[in-house]
């Protein structure tokens, strides 16, 4: 255990402990709110000696408070020496390419061969100990069977700058995807789905809320009054006929699922997605023998994170980065180019 973190309460103190601390902490000591409460709970933040257990408790300018910060634990996930893509690092982040099929955090079902497995053994003892454990700061997720870009954080100080970016929604995040049909902003048919709106540039604008679905738990479902509030921008980029399309997705919040569920929501399920893309067929007078069956036979979800910008939580400098589709959708993609 370190010496414990001394904190002078400043002048005109809000009303609550916790949101004292939260403001009159040391920045470089990367404590969030939410593990200042839990710290509260625990015991851990004193006056004088007395234990302060009541994060909404007042307190008074001048106090000085002591908090016992304990030592971050090391995560039982083992390292793993798996083979990463890195496109950037330093000292406080990087930014990886993820590959389809690679799993981002271990779970009951994946407990190993993950990307935080890798990068354990990547980092080695350079991780972030925010939440109590030293692990990459994992700041935003892609699914198993998506590719691309995902920054990680290995310090305490980017984790907590990330999140911040994330949760002001004020990260570029756009991703490439093929999907049955073309959400096209003069289909009249677009007009009556609920939640759907048009914007300049032939940008379609969902907004809705999402949650899991109600009878089927490993789902995600579109909501109106309820869920978590999310909106995707999609642009087409290339149509093939009008059987299929080649389309950009921009988040500006990022739910589980949000893109396929929101692509589906408009009916344009993307190429290969066995939970949201539906069983559709496109017309073999638009697209050739070969083209066809590179469709049906496309094992996951058309779906890759193609760029990510965000404002670099220690430098401020402005990052961005953009990443090739993988080969598989390259192929597929060359195969609708080629008729």
């Amino acid at each position: 255990m370190s010496d414990p973190l001394r904190v002078v309460i400043g002048a005109q103190p809000p009303g609550r402990l916790d949101k004292a601390l939260a403001r009159d902490v040391p920045e470089a000591a990367a404590l969030s709110r939410t593990r200042l409460a839990r710290l509260i709970a625990e015991g851990a933040v004193t006056h004088e000696g007395a234990a302060l257990t009541d994060a909404k408790g007042g307190v008074e300018e001048g106090w000085v408070i002591e908090i016992a910060v304990p030592e971050p634990e090391t995560v039982e996930t083992r390292a793993e020496a798996i083979a990463l893509d890195i496109r950037y690092e330093d000292d406080d982040l990087c930014v990886v390419m993820k590959p389809a099929g690679l799993v981002v955090h271990p779970a009951p079902g994946s407990p190993s061969g993950t990307l935080v497995n890798a990068l354990l053994h990547h980092f080695g003892g350079a991780l972030s100990g925010v939440g109590g454990e030293k692990r990459p700061g994992i700041v935003h997720r892609i699914d198993k069977d998506t590719s691309g870009l995902l920054v990680v954080a290995k310090s305490d100080r980017a984790h907590h700058g990330l999140a911040a970016q994330f949760e002001a929604h004020t990260v570029e995040r756009a991703y490439l995807a093929l999907c049955h049909g073309v959400p096209d902003v003069a289909d009249p048919r677009l007009r009556g789905v609920r939640g759907a709106g048009v914007e300049p540039g032939g940008v379609i604008r969902v907004t809705t809320g999402l949650g899991r679905h109600r009878t089927d738990r490993q789902r995600q479902a579109v909501y109106f009054g309820t869920g978590r509030h999310a909106v995707t921008r999609v642009r087409v980029l290339e149509n093939f006929g009008g059987a299929l399309a080649l389309v950009e997705c921009r988040l500006e919040t990022g739910r589980t699922h949000q893109i396929r569920v929101h692509m589906a929501h408009l009916g344009h399920g993307l190429v290969g997605d066995p939970v949201y893309g539906g069983r559709r067929k496109p017309s073999s007078k638009v697209l050739s023998q070969t083209a066809l069956e590179q469709v049906s036979r496309f094992p996951r979800q058309a779906l890759h994170a193609a760029t990510l910008g965000f404002e670099h939580p220690v430098s401020g400098e402005e990052m961005r980065f953009e990443a090739a589709l993988p080969k598989d959708m390259a192929e597929l993609l060359g195969a609708l180019q080629a008729g």
